[in-house]
């Protein structure tokens, strides 16, 4: 006899009433959570291990000091000033701010570079703090285990359910705990950091200013995208639920009310100063990418991309994907360069071992390639030596059809594949942000003729200098430019 689906779900609530209904300490209203407070200081502080190995920490103390400051004045004016907070600068360009439980907050030095003010990383900092103050990382993980504890007694009783009806059931309640996340908590976390920047002295209305920043970086990769002929990236970050004419947005912030002290702080000074000489873009020790090309000084290496192929770079790899999201590839890291690129690349492909591997040189370096199925797809696979190290360079397509269309690009860039030149190390050479002061005869075109970032220097100056689209320095303004 089989228990009713009413009864697995009194049996998974009777279950959940085990769980911790602690005080939200911000609305002081009871909160679903399955961790103490402790259990959340200990989750962050495991979980932030992993976040600085993945990122690493951006190697400038004075500016993590700087940054940890006006975080930390945030903190003292939160719901929860008892936490030890950690304010780190990560070492990744891209834009992007996020929060782990029990006080471990993150800001990219990427998000930084367009900046402009002290107050508006104060409000980057206030929202992830909000984020802290509400538990709604906790509540997250709370409402997964949650789920996780439904699937599992299902299982357990009703042992025929593991079947797609059974992962319905699941997944609606899943779905209920989780139905609350998103919007409305970005609006609250939106809220409490208003209200933690009136506190600190800080003009709530920062938070706008930031928001128009990233909405801006949004219009400007749509403007690239269109004249690389490829799809604009969605954006799935720091306040991305929110347009920019957001109603009530305003409202929340509005009702922040004044700032505590009647000096409202902007600091757009001190900002640019601390953040003069910053890293701009690919950190090179994690290698850098110069128009469709790769270059690792540490790593003696050159690799060119298809061109028009979207490159991104990671700590352990680097990929692209076509223009029409229906191919990649990518090059990372194949271990020691012991035995032959054949045996190497046997032991990579594991389950393909059996597939027929040509032997080849790439510039001279000794290499190995094969074509084989994975996961359903056409792929091509080598590995190539380069002195006590090797390669793994991998291309995949969604079909045949399309492996046929892109297979000549494939090719041709795998075997770009080389040891790093003299000439080349001048590229590999990382950007760096610098303030200077606006003359009367500057404008933005100038600037653009002798800058890094291309053919739409024009437009991305103007955006990490709060003028997009269409803006001027004025004569005597702070700006920013890349060297």
């Amino acid at each position: 006899m089989k228990p009713k689906i009413s009864t697995i779900i009194s049996v998974l609530a009777a279950a959940l009433t085990l769980a911790n209904c602690a005080q939200n300490p911000v609305t002081g209203n009871p909160n679903f959570v399955t961790m103490s407070e402790a259990q959340e200081v200990q989750t962050g502080q495991q979980e932030d291990a992993k976040v600085r190995k993945q990122y690493g920490v951006y190697d400038n103390p004075a500016l993590q000091q700087y940054v940890n400051e006006v975080g930390q004045k945030l903190a003292r004016n939160s719901h929860r000033p008892g936490l030890r907070y950690s304010f780190v600068v990560v070492d990744s360009p891209e834009i992007n701010a996020f929060a782990l439980p029990g006080g471990y907050i993150y800001i990219t030095r990427g998000i930084m570079a367009y900046l402009n003010s002290e107050a508006e990383l104060a409000g980057v900092l206030g929202h992830e703090i909000g984020h802290v103050t509400a538990r709604h990382s906790v509540q997250q993980l709370s409402a997964s285990t949650a789920a996780n504890v439904g699937a599992s007694l299902i299982g357990i009783f009703v042992p025929a359910l593991r079947n797609q009806a059974g992962d319905t059931v699941v997944n609606l309640l899943g779905n209920v705990l989780l139905s609350g996340y998103g919007r409305e908590h970005e609006l609250e976390a939106d809220r409490l950091g208003a209200q933690y920047l009136a506190r600190s002295g800080y003009d709530p209305q920062a938070m706008l200013k930031v928001i128009g920043v990233l909405k801006n970086q949004e219009l400007f990769d749509a403007e690239v995208a269109k004249s690389e002929n490829r799809q604009p990236r969605a954006y799935h970050g720091l306040f991305s639920s929110h347009p920019d004419s957001d109603t009530r947005l305003r409202q929340t912030v509005a009702e922040a009310g004044k700032p505590a002290s009647d000096a409202t702080r902007l600091d757009q000074e001190e900002f640019l100063r601390r953040i003069d000489g910053m890293v701009f873009g690919d950190n090179p020790e994690q290698g850098v990418i110069r128009n469709d090309s790769f270059y690792h000084t540490g790593l003696g290496i050159a690799y060119a991309f298809p061109p028009g192929w979207r490159i991104r770079n990671f700590p352990d790899h680097v990929a692209a994907t076509s223009p029409t999201n229906d191919a990649l590839m990518d090059l990372r890291s194949a271990g020691p360069a012991q035995g032959t690129p054949a045996e190497v690349l046997r032991k990579m492909l594991r389950a393909n071992a059996g597939s027929e591997i040509a032997l080849t040189t790439i510039n001279g370096l000794a290499a190995a390639s094969t074509t084989v199925n994975m996961q359903g797809k056409p792929s091509r696979a080598t590995v190539v030596f380069l002195g006590k190290q090797a390669y793994m360079i991998g291309g995949q397509a969604r079909d045949a059809q399309v492996m046929q269309r892109v297979l000549t690009e494939i090719n041709t860039s795998v075997a770009s594949f080389r040891a790093l030149g003299d000439a080349e190390r001048k590229l590999a050479q990382p950007l760096t942000l610098k303030v200077m002061n606006a003359s009367k005869d500057t404008t933005f075109a100038e600037l653009a003729r002798n800058s890094p970032l291309g053919k739409n220097a024009v437009s991305h100056l103007r955006l990490i200098n709060g003028l997009y689209p269409t803006g001027e320095p004025l004569t005597g303004l702070s700006l920013k430019v890349i060297e």
